[in-house]
Order: C-alpha cells, then sequence, then structure tokens
C-alpha cells in the first residue's frame, strides 16, 4: 500500500465514521503501509565486499599513501566501489576530486589510500554521490549495495616494508604485476640502501624463480620537477627494463597519468636503448627514442599543466631533451615508482642478476 492510500484511508475515516473494530481494521493495514510502501525500497540482497589487502591502521602520518585492495560478490553493471579511511570522522578516499574505484571484470577493486585507523568499502548505484566525511557509516539501502569494514577482515592487514633513500619513505613492492607483458614476481629482498644512502635493485633468482624490484614513494607531490641520478646501467642484459615513472591508480581516465623515463638493453647495436613515455605508448608522439652511454647519468622531468618536459644529463653535457605538450595529465593521487623488471612473456634460459644503483632522488616544486 503506497503512502497515498495512507492518507486516503485516514481521511475516509474521518469522514464516514467507520465503526471500532473497522477502524482497527484500518489502522492495522496503515500500519502495514507504515513498513512498506512508505520506506525507500531497500538495495538488492546477496551483494558484498571482502578485503584482501589492507594498509597498516595508524592515527599518525596522515599523508601517507598505501594500496588497499578487495573483491565484490553479486555486484551489478555500473556500481562502483567508494572508499573511506577513518581518522577521527571517516574520510573519504583518495580524494574528494576522484572518489569512486572501479570494480575489474574479475571482480576486484584497488586504489590508493591515506593511512587511517580503520577502513571502510561501500558498494554504491552509478549515481551515488559521496560525503567527503562521515561521523559514521551510512546502513545497506537505497543507493548503497553493501558495506564493509577493515576490522572485520584482520587477516587481511599488510604491514608494507618501508625503506628511506633520500630523505623519503619508500614502500617495497610485494605483489605481482603485469608490467612488462608479463607476470613479474617481486621481493622485498631485492630493494635496499647502503651505508652511502644509495639504492640497490635487483633481479635475482628465489626458489627457481626470477624476482624483481620496485620501490613507491608514499607521497605525492603534483606538479615539480622530479630527478634521478643514476650509475650505469650501460650492462642492463636483453630484456631487462630500469623505469623510473608515475602511476596512480585512481587516474584510470587519465591513462593512470604515468609518465616514465624507461632505459633497456639495446635489440641491435645501433638501436637506442631508453625512452620518455607519457601514455597511452600507442600513439606515436607520445614515445621519444633516446641514447643512454656508459657512466652516471641524470634523468628528470619537470611536470607543468599541460607541459612535461624530459631530459637527460651526463655532466655538463644534455644527452636528450624533450617537451611533451599532448596527452599530459593533471595531478590527481599518482606517486613516483622505480622498478627493475623482466620484459617479454617468456623465459630467458641464460638469464643473469641484474642490478641498478640510484644515488640520489630529487623533488623541486
Amino acid at each position: 500500500m503506497s503512502c497515498l492510500l495512507f492518507k486516503h484511508c485516514v481521511i475516509t475515516s474521518m469522514r464516514t465514521g467507520l465503526s471500532s473494530l473497522a477502524c482497527r481494521n484500518l489502522w492495522i493495514v496503515i500500519l502495514v503501509a507504515l513498513f512498506s510502501g512508505c520506506q525507500h525500497p531497500k538495495a538488492a540482497t546477496g551483494s558484498s565486499i571482502k578485503f584482501t589487502r589492507v594498509p597498516e591502521t595508524t592515527q599518525e602520518s596522515p599523508d601517507k599513501l598505501d594500496i588497499i585492495q578487495g573483491r565484490v560478490d553479486g555486484a551489478r553493471k555500473g556500481q562502483q566501489i567508494v572508499l573511506y579511511a577513518k581518522r577521527g570522522d571517516w574520510w573519504l578516499q583518495p580524494i574528494p576530486d576522484e572518489p569512486f574505484t572501479s570494480i575489474a571484470g574479475d571482480s576486484s577493486w584497488i586504489n590508493s589510500t591515506r593511512l587511517g585507523s580503520e577502513y571502510a568499502a561501500l558498494l554504491v548505484e552509478a549515481n551515488y554521490q559521496p560525503q567527503a566525511t562521515m561521523s559514521a557509516l551510512p546502513e545497506p539501502g537505497d543507493k548503497v549495495a553493501a558495506v564493509a569494514s577493515s576490522k572485520d577482515f584482520p587477516s587481511a592487514t599488510q604491514i608494507s616494508t618501508i625503506i628511506k633513500f633520500s630523505g623519503y619513505e619508500w614502500r617495497v613492492r610485494n605483489a605481482p604485476s603485469n608490467r612488462g607483458d608479463r607476470v613479474n614476481q617481486y621481493s622485498p629482498r631485492n630493494a635496499w640502501t647502503d651505508d652511502k644512502g644509495s639504492l640497490h635493485l635487483r633481479i635475482a633468482k628465489e626458489a627457481d624463480k626470477w624476482t624483481c624490484a620496485e620501490v613507491t614513494l608514499v607521497r605525492n607531490f603534483g606538479y615539480g620537477q622530479y630527478s634521478f641520478f643514476v650509475r650505469d646501467t650501460s650492462a642492463l642484459a636483453p630484456r631487462i627494463v630500469f623505469s623510473m615513472f608515475t602511476w596512480d591508480w585512481a587516474g584510470g581516465d587519465q591513462n593512470h597519468r604515468e609518465m616514465a623515463i624507461e632505459i633497456g638493453s639495446r635489440s641491435t647495436p645501433t638501436s637506442k636503448n631508453a625512452q620518455y613515455v607519457v601514455q597511452p605508448f600507442y600513439v606515436a608522439a607520445n614515445v621519444i627514442k633516446l641514447n643512454v652511454p656508459f657512466g652516471p647519468v641524470t634523468h628528470l622531468f619537470r611536470w607543468e599543466p599541460g607541459k612535461a618536459t624530459f631530459r637527460s644529463v651526463s655532466g655538463p653535457s644534455t644527452l636528450s631533451e624533450h617537451v611533451f605538450v599532448s596527452g599530459v595529465p593533471s595531478p590527481g593521487v599518482e606517486t613516483v615508482r622505480m622498478a627493475l623488471y623482466i620484459f617479454g612473456n617468456t623465459d630467458i634460459p641464460d638469464q643473469k642478476e641484474a642490478e641498478v644503483v640510484v644515488d640520489k632522488f630529487e623533488y623541486l616544486p
């Protein structure tokens, strides 16, 4: 019975003077109406959210970023995930300007989040409008199909390995990735700093499997200049790639805000062994090839609104420089990463260990 019928019943009882028994029966009908037609429709049942990776919990370091991910059961087309981290109130993640986390074809989801004392995920309809802050989580219903809290998934908590390099904290990757057109494995043992403060990244064999290295800055800076002071990379074996790049899980609409300086071995003695890239790479103008010679080289990019200037310098000499003015992303929650990985989807029988040393990283606004 609808709310309009409820109003009609009340008016009818007043006008016609129903008997006490009739009135009682009428009020029973009215109560049924109150608990059915006058309420908001509930969301479809059967949807649920599961956390598969949750960062450490803390009330400190509110600007520190980490990875959060999970899966959804029973999601419908158009539904998305909305994430919150608790620091007193619940704060929308990763930023209010990009409040939605997409659900992949295998029902998984992943994004960045700032650290908090607890984390929450909402499965919502496409027209849901998230609040930037909330004192309490919403109940399922209306445009919220499911709600999950990280406290119900204690086994999903993963404390990231952190190393300090050039005055910053870097998270060491321990999960596989498909960077390099293959599934590469990563080990925290493949990234460390020496007694002089230089960063070492290596590829090594562990339990008959080759493992790679990647570190991620736990802060994001946006526009500015990013410089990498790299030792000699001329001895990298075939299919080994060293990449200095930006990445944003939330920036799918801007190719994850990926800009990269990539160094690999030459396929022929005359071919170039490095490139500057602004994604998507399949646009010819977004890839510039260059030669990186023997010896230490400083690679940098200056990111400005609508403009990204890449440069490689050896001593006083500029080896290469290029300015991109098309497809340059705007800032979001991107972080700087350095990765040493294997390229290509076939094993290399004579593969040997590889190592790259970065003496310094520098950011200038």
